[in-house]
This record gives C-alpha cells, sequence and structure tokens, in this order.
C-alpha cells in the first residue's frame, strides 16, 4: 500500500514553466488511460477559466467500480472509452482562483466538487432530474476528461464548502455516498422500512450507511466475501447473510434472509447488478415491497416474473445530494472514514498499483490518492 509523495525522477515531479513572482509554476499532469490497463502521468492543459469556474487543486481523489470498469475493459455499460482520457471523479481540492462572476467561493476555501455538468436547458433538467441529461458532461465517462490531475477548472456551482470537520478525503466520498442517498430517496427509505442491501462493495456499503442515517430499523446485507460482510457488521448492519455465486442456491438464502427479517423485507438494493442478484432481491421482497436496481455489473440481466406487485426501480448518478452528504458527515451522522482502506499518491508507479488494487478487491473498499 502506498502512502504520501512522489517519487524522485517520476515524470509527475517534473516541473515545467517560467519563475513568475519568484516562484515556479508547475505544469497541470493527470492519469490518462490510454488504452486496456495503460495508465500514464502526462500533461493536461486545462480550459480557461469562464466567469463562473474555479479552478481547484485536488488533494483527494478516490477510485470507483466504473473507474477499474474503464481500466480493465475501456468500457463501463455503454460507455465506451475511444480515446486517451483523463481518469477519475471521485474527489476534493482547494480552491485556488475564481472566475469574474463567482460570489460565494474563494481561494483557499476547501471544496467537494459534484462532476456532472448538465446542460440546464433541456426538460429533464428543467423538471429537476438533471442526473438523466442527454448532454451531460461527467468526469472521466467517455469522452469527457476525469479529475485524477493536479488541478481542473470547473463550475464554481458544483464545488460545495466542506464544514470545519470535514476532511478532504470525506469531502471527495460524497460522491459514491451520493449514490447511496440518490437510492435511499428513490426507494422511500424510512423509519418504518426493513433494508436488505445485496453487495457489500463499495456502493453497497454506503447504501447501508444512508439507509441507516435514513431511519431504516433494521438492515440485513448479502455478500459473497466474509471480510467485507465483516466490514458491513462493523458499519452497522443488523445481520449479514453469505450467499454463493450460484444461482440455484436462491431459495435457500432467501430463507436465510427472511428468518433474520422477520417482518419481511420491505425494500431490496441490488448493489451488484447481476442475474443472482436481482433474482435474491426480488424473492426475498416481500409483495407490494420495491427493488432498486444500483449496481451495473451485466449489460443485460433475465429477471424471474414477479407476480407480487413489487416496484422495481432504477437509479442513474444522484441529484441534489451534496449537501446532504456534507450534512451526515458534519453531524457525523454517517463516517465514511472506515471505508477508506489504501492511500497511494500520485506518482506512476503508485498510480498503477492503486488501480491494482482496487481491480484485485478484497479488502480493498475504497482506495485513495492524496495528492
Amino acid at each position: 500500500m502506498g502512502k504520501g509523495g512522489m517519487s524522485d525522477g517520476d515524470h509527475a515531479d517534473r516541473c515545467y514553466g517560467e519563475a513568475i513572482n519568484g516562484d515556479v509554476q508547475q505544469e497541470n499532469m493527470a492519469a490518462w488511460l490510454l488504452g486496456v490497463k495503460n495508465l500514464k502521468i502526462q500533461p493536461y492543459k486545462l480550459p480557461n477559466l469562464g466567469p463562473h469556474d474555479v479552478r481547484v487543486r485536488l488533494k483527494a481523489v478516490g477510485i470507483c467500480g466504473s473507474d477499474v470498469h474503464h481500466f480493465k475493459n475501456m468500457r463501463c455499460v455503454d460507455f465506451i472509452v475511444k480515446e486517451p482520457m483523463v481518469i477519475g471523479h471521485e474527489c476534493a481540492g482547494i480552491i485556488e482562483e475564481v472566475g469574474s462572476e463567482v460570489e460565494d467561493l474563494v481561494p483557499g476555501d476547501r471544496v467537494a466538487l459534484e462532476p456532472g455538468i448538465s446542460c440546464k436547458r433541456c426538460n429533464l433538467c428543467k423538471q429537476g432530474r438533471y442526473n438523466l441529461c442527454r448532454k451531460m458532461k461527467f468526469f472521466g465517462s467517455p469522452p469527457n476528461n476525469g479529475c485524477l490531475a493536479n488541478q481542473v477548472v470547473h463550475p464554481g456551482d458544483l464545488c460545495f464548502k466542506l464544514p470545519d470537520n470535514v476532511s478532504l478525503e470525506e469531502g471527495a466520498m460524497c460522491e459514491p455516498l451520493s449514490v447511496g442517498i440518490h437510492a435511499c430517496r428513490r426507494a422511500n427509505v424510512c423509519q418504518e422500512t426493513n433494508i436488505l442491501v445485496v453487495g457489500a462493495g463499495p456502493i453497497g456499503l454506503v447504501t447501508l450507511l444512508a439507509a441507516r442515517a435514513f431511519g431504516a430499523p433494521r438492515i440485513v446485507i448479502a455478500d459473497v466475501n466474509d471480510e467485507r460482510l465483516s466490514i458491513a457488521k462493523s458499519l452497522g448492519a443488523d445481520e449479514v447473510v453469505k450467499v454463493s455465486t450460484n444461482i440455484e442456491d436462491v431459495a435457500e438464502e432467501v430463507a436465510k434472509i427472511q428468518k433474520v427479517l422477520e417482518n419481511g423485507v420491505d425494500i431490496s438494493f441490488d448493489c451488484a447488478g447481476f442475474n443472482k442478484t436481482i433474482t435474491t432481491a426480488l424473492s426475498a421482497t416481500r409483495p407490494g415491497g420495491t427493488v432498486c436496481l444500483v449496481g451495473m455489473g451485466q449489460r443485460e440481466m433475465t429477471l424471474p416474473l414477479a407476480t407480487r406487485e413489487i416496484n422495481i426501480i432504477g437509479i442513474f448518478r444522484y441529484q441534489n445530494t451534496w449537501p446532504l452528504c456534507l450534512e451526515f458527515l458534519r453531524s457525523g451522522k454517517i463516517d465514511v472514514k472506515p471505508l477508506i482502506t489504501h492511500r497511494f499518491g500520485f506518482s506512476q508507479k503508485e498510480v498503477e498499483e492503486a488501480f491494482e488494487t482496487s481491480a484485485r478487491g478484497g479488502n480493498a473498499i475504497k482506495v485513495m490518492f492524496n495528492l
């Protein structure tokens, strides 16, 4: 596991530029995805600062499952990397420069960045469902460059000040936490809903944390990995259920889930996205309950015919979640720090090692870069 600064002689350390007022301006560098498992730290020229933009020096950047899909396969679902792209979208940093029309941010402010820039003009944007905007420009989602870089330029209204007691790493964790919060909002989680979370990866775990913050009284989490189930238990899951990858085991595993949730499963979150996991979620949920599809493990899935009026809903990213994320973190209602299991600096060697660590899974939950 890496930690700290960059190695001497590494490409990322090379300082280009000229002395300005006695200082040396360092060229902006970023991690470019060039091919399958081929990441290189190379120069990244920033766009000009617009009147409503800010320039942010990144300090914390996390690796998401979609980043790993891009790294391993050059695609995530229907998003295909066709040309070199800066990777990454979970980030926080410090404001270095603000545009002429930015009024509520100043240099030195610590901020968490919401990574998606919508058009703000289409019907979906006007309805508040901007996460579904067809013209969305999202960090690290092809063909848009991401944020694993020294600096980025981003709209000021998508940069949210961190409370004094919230760290930059926690700020970067607002992005994955937003997925869990949006899922809980869509599924109407409340003090009267018992929850099943299928999948104890990073998104399953933030969904667990969000459901608890929304007041869910009983939460069960199911996974194939004992280490991840142990982490889920430590984060507050009332019960954990070990499952297999064999779809023929669904009936037996559902019986175990229903036994520990005697009053029934009101809402199930499939945070993996496979035939087996969605079948488990549908089978375990009570008649009239809700299944929320969160994970994107497979592009296509075969679902069992549901005859119990189960509501099946999907989510895609999130909308208007950063203020609530930051309030949950500020108040201590949610603690994301235990999810950060590995830390790396920003050198060529450490970038490669970090992505390999995240891709292996196992005990790696959230892999974080400290820039």
